[in-house]
């Protein structure tokens, strides 16, 4: 392990460079440099925070909060009886190249867009697309502890070839934590544990093509990830409008369709929860034998507002209620769950079967253990925390740079949707997300998830960055707007 060298010489640091207000983010910025290009390496140990503070004659709050919000970012970790040291520095998050399309939303499902704008494939350095979650705060400790624990009880036909609907002790789990926790009704063997939302669909769409349905109700504006994953299975997404009080169930009702797929707990992207009156006459809707396909994506990120009851819990009979922990821990665990109708039940455990057989085992145990002994819910609390505390960044950070800027979805989820002034509505929206690219900061046009012609409006995700990034992203979003550079 290499030692960092400590006193004055370290990293050449020198506080009289840093501005009169702000002396916690020159530090921070200083030590993510040092990370990225390379001069702190992997396991350098940096000082401790008293010797630090004490060698740049700072207050030691300022270095103890830098190093938490690296830690935070996940470019430095506090190691009991060794210290703070760094990480590599190719798991920075400082650039990242976008990807080809813009990534999933709600849910998972891997979307199929064309490049809408010609210089998306190039790094961007503040990349806050909605549905990115705070991977720096997945729960290593928790899990490897886990890993031990179930690894040393496990028995050898564990590994083998196991129940396509997944782990009986992880279906056993969720079954009351669902219960508790999101009110659904469901016995262990009616649950199917799948690789996240994103099979949920696949699968639902593959037996709903198979009996003959050729098109689905959803959302308008809604998610492009999850409709571009249905249409590629055979179902034709048909829009349904969405306003302040969520889908419209008189629309949908005109469609002459029996299944929708619906975000009614926080729905992507506008953020409003699916209204009393429209769940009553969604119910009533439902009762004709029809089906909703319930995306459960990020109910468990809630600040403002209590919890919102699933669908499922009403009509467990006409609703297919799916999530995952790919907002909760990470998406590329790959773990996920489905509660369909008990009519639907053998043909979506078919589906599973032939589709590769069943879900990792060590992963599904793993899991297990960590709802079954609170870790998960701990986990799941902290991260709350520090969502929360990113939420309200950006909301100071937009009061401050875009004060007439209308935000909307902030009482939940990890993403926030706002509209701006007149003055900026003569531009496109995706002309306003390149202006603001072109300032390295990627947000999502709020025109690539809608399916018919509507206002503009942009989305911005939280969850990955720390407040002092957010701050400054949004700054600079409001220079972009300012400068109407769109070339």
């Amino acid at each position: 392990m290499t030692s960092a060298a400590a006193g004055a010489d370290f990293l050449g640091l020198d506080p009289t460079s840093a501005p009169a207000r702000g002396l916690t983010s020159w530090l921070t910025t200083a030590l993510r440099d040092a990370v990225v290009d390379g001069r702190l390496t992997l396991g350098a140990r940096l000082p401790a925070t008293r010797t630090l503070a004490a060698d740049l004659g700072i207050a030691r709050g300022v270095a103890v909060e830098a190093y938490q919000r690296l830690v935070d970012e996940g470019l430095l970790v506090a190691r009991p009886g060794v210290g703070t040291v760094a990480l590599p520095a190719e798991r920075t998050p400082e650039v990242t190249a976008a990807p080809a399309a813009p990534p999933a939303c709600s849910g998972d499902s891997v979307p199929r867009l064309p490049v809408p704008i010609a210089s998306w494939s190039e790094p961007v350095e503040y990349d806050l697309s909605p549905g990115v979650p705070d991977l720096a705060a997945f729960p290593r400790a928790a899990w490897l502890r886990a890993e031990r624990a179930v690894l040393h009880d496990m028995s050898a036909t564990d590994l083998g070839y196991g129940d396509p609907r997944g782990s009986p002790r992880l279906r056993e789990v969720l079954s009351g934590w669902l219960a508790t926790t999101r009110g659904v009704r469901a016995e262990p063997d009616d649950i199917i544990i799948v690789a996240g939302v994103a099979q949920s669909l696949a699968l639902l769409a593959q037996t709903l093509t198979a009996a003959g349905h050729t098109a689905i109700a959803v959302e308008d504006p809604g998610s492009r990830g999850a409709r571009d994953e249905l249409a590629h299975w055979g179902l034709r997404p048909v829009p349904v409008t969405t306003d302040e009080q969520g889908m419209s169930i008189d629309e949908l009702d005109g469609t002459g369709l029996d299944t929708v797929l619906l975000t009614p707990a926080h729905q992507f992207p506008t953020g409003v929860v699916l209204s009393p009156a429209r769940r009553r006459a969604l119910l009533g809707w439902m009762r004709e034998a029809r089906l909703v396909i319930e995306d459960d994506y990020d109910a468990e990120h809630r600040y403002d507002r209590m919890p919102v009851r699933a669908l499922q819990a009403t009509a467990p009979d006409y609703v297919a209620h799916t999530g995952s922990t790919s907002k909760t821990l990470a998406p590329g665990m790959r773990l996920g769950w489905l509660v369909p109708p008990r009519r639907l039940h053998a043909e979506l455990v078919a589906a599973r079967h032939a589709s590769d057989l069943g879900s990792p085992a060590l992963p599904q145990l793993v899991l297990a253990h960590l709802v079954a002994s609170g870790e998960y819910d701990r986990h799941l609390r902290l991260v709350r925390n520090r969502q929360r505390q990113r939420r309200d960044a950006v909301l100071a950070a937009l009061a401050e740079y875009l004060p007439d800027a209308q935000v909307q979805g902030v009482a939940a989820g990890l993403h926030l949707l706002i509209t701006l002034p007149v003055e900026h509505r003569h531009r496109a929206d995706t002309q306003l997300a390149e202006a603001i690219r072109h300032r390295g900061v990627l947000v999502h046009p709020l025109t690539w998830h809608r399916h018919r012609p509507g206002p503009p409006g942009l989305i911005l995700g939280y969850a990955a960055q720390p407040p002092d990034r957010l701050r400054e992203a949004v700054r600079r979003m409001a220079v972009a707007l300012r400068s109407g550079h769109t070339d």
